[in-house]
């Protein structure tokens, strides 16, 4: 059960990670270059929550127990 929970929470932060990314792309047509973008995407803390649930998912899924493989 453990292993579901974190998976799950994995899962929610990669999606509220990505989708805020996707989010601040509206800035694009506003007038921020590509350079400008990243910048900003990266003094955002919410932002990281996609390479953190990327990370999560991994680990949960590289240490399940044989018997689920």
């Amino acid at each position: 059960m453990g292993y579901v929970f974190l998976f799950l929470m994995g899962f929610g932060f990669a999606v509220m990670g990505g989708v805020t990314i996707i989010a601040y792309m509206n800035f694009l047509p506003a007038g921020l270059s590509w350079g400008e973008y990243f910048s900003f995407i990266l003094s955002r803390i919410e932002c990281y929550f996609l390479p953190i649930g990327i990370v999560m998912m991994s680990l949960v899924i590289s240490r399940l127990p044989n018997k689920l493989k």
